[in-house]
């Protein structure tokens, strides 16, 4: 999920028995009875998430604030051919599995009632074939749904880095705008007061971020955006503090968008919108780098020659932004897991600590660390309603299967960042000069 989303400490709390509600004509005999078994050795014996079928009997608490619905027996087969998380996830995006309501409630109480053991789902499978036989769903292994991706190659090589990133971030741009919102930027925003808007919140991130940089301090200091998306933060860098700005990406879609943008606001002559990889950047120097979001595509293997890039391409006095999720003690996404397989393949999240000390091995002063994990919490829940009001335009853009796993790994990751499974840290480091000067302000006053 980040990649996003991620699992928060696990809590189980003490709850009535679940609810059976029979099949029409009494028998009692219907879905529910069958599976409860298969929701037993997955879930523990009493979830509080109440479970739909297909032929209208349920299992679990009437009142729950939401309900995982299942509209037919198919579910069964994915999670016979992939027991656990990934089978759950293919039967979620194929439309054989839902969940209604209160979708963070859903997920939380999966999350609370599913055994910490990571080999929940094969313990499960004796349940499901048996399910699976009595239902006659019993088969060969399904195709996975188009929008899984398996990355080739040499983990994180720059073929299977495009190849990656193009899977997540090739979509249609008004997909991203209607999820997204007007300011186009798909990263944590920074809500300055309880009324700010999304948009409003996002300007503010952009305006912190180049106080922090310095931007305001120096007319036409040059600024390199890494992975820089479409563009917002490098067109806020130009416009409001005369910065010229390279901004870098190996998306062709964001390429194309970015530069339109940058065209239609008239700062063409300010912002270079490249389709480049940050590692083939040479001959050229910066007065600022800002590094948002990406980050967690990097990798700890190549989290080192990451930060020695960046650190060669900054003047002396220059500074480093970076702005990336993270997580205690680290976190590489499981080969099998819904984020790996369906929203950042070879994603990984670094402990901030180790950001730290990776930053100040290559050189870098480290000035000052921030924590925007609640606020990120508030965006995404922001994106999911952007998607859930438009949900029809949605699936005409990007197609249903896609939609819902954007709807997924969105919630999903509001429950990691809310329970603090995983937190966003922007991290300051700067290039000092020859003579130990850092060129940074006295004090913070100008960043708020």
């Amino acid at each position: 999920m980040a990649g996003p989303a991620g699992a928060g400490p696990t809590t189980r709390s003490s709850s009535p028995p679940p609810v059976r509600r029979p099949a029409a004509g009494g028998s009692g005999r219907g879905a529910a009875a069958l599976l409860e078994p298969v929701v037993a050795a997955l879930l523990g014996p009493t979830p509080t998430v109440r479970f739909d079928y297909w032929d209208g009997t349920s299992w679990g608490p009437s009142d729950a604030p939401g309900s995982v619905r299942v509209p037919s027996p198919a579910a069964l087969r994915w999670l016979m051919w992939a027991p656990g998380e990934l089978g759950l996830a293919r039967a979620y995006v194929a439309g054989d599995l839902d969940m209604e309501g209160d979708i963070y409630a859903v997920l939380t109480a999966l999350r609370d009632a599913a055994p910490s053991d990571l080999r929940f789902g094969a313990k499960a499978l004796p349940a499901v074939v048996r399910a699976a036989a009595r239902l006659g769903v019993v088969g060969p292994p399904p195709e996975p749904p188009p929008e899984e991706h398996r990355p080739r190659g040499v983990r994180h090589s720059l073929r299977r880095d495009a190849r990656s990133i193009s899977h997540h971030y090739d979509v249609s741009g008004d997909f991203y705008r209607l999820v997204l919102g007007p300011a186009m930027t798909y990263s944590c925003a920074r809500f300055v007061d309880r009324h700010a808007s999304l948009a409003e919140a996002q300007e503010a991130k952009h305006e912190l971020i180049c106080r922090k940089l310095g931007l305001h301090e120096r007319s036409e200091a040059r600024l390199l955006d890494v992975g820089c998306g479409w563009g917002s933060l490098a067109m806020h860098a130009a416009r409001r503090h005369g910065a010229r700005v390279v901004g870098v990406t190996i998306s062709t879609e964001q390429v194309a968008a970015a530069r339109e943008r940058v065209r239609a606001a008239g700062l063409a002559d300010r912002v270079d919108i490249r389709l480049q990889d940050y590692r083939t950047l040479t001959g050229e120097t910066f007065d600022a780098i800002s590094s948002v979001g990406m980050f967690e595509h990097v990798g700890s293997e190549r989290a080192a020659e990451y930060f020695a890039t960046l650190y060669g391409l900054l003047a002396p006095r220059g500074r480093l932004l970076n702005h990336a999720i993270s997580s205690a003690g680290g976190s590489r996404l499981g080969r099998r897991s819904f984020m790996a397989r369906y929203v950042f393949p070879d994603g990984e999240l670094i402990d901030v600590g180790d950001v730290v000390l990776g930053m100040e091995r290559a050189g870098f002063e480290v000035r000052d660390v921030e924590s925007l994990r609640e606020h990120y919490a508030r965006t995404l829940r922001a994106w999911v309603a952007n998607l859930e009001a438009d949900w029809d335009r949605a699936v005409a853009l990007a197609g249903m299967g896609r939609a819902r796993v954007w709807r997924l790994y969105m919630a999903a990751s509001v429950v990691g960042f809310e329970d603090g499974g995983i937190a966003i840290h922007q991290v300051l480091g700067t290039k000092t000069d020859e003579y130990g000067r850092s060129g940074m302000p006295p004090t913070r006053r100008d960043w708020n």
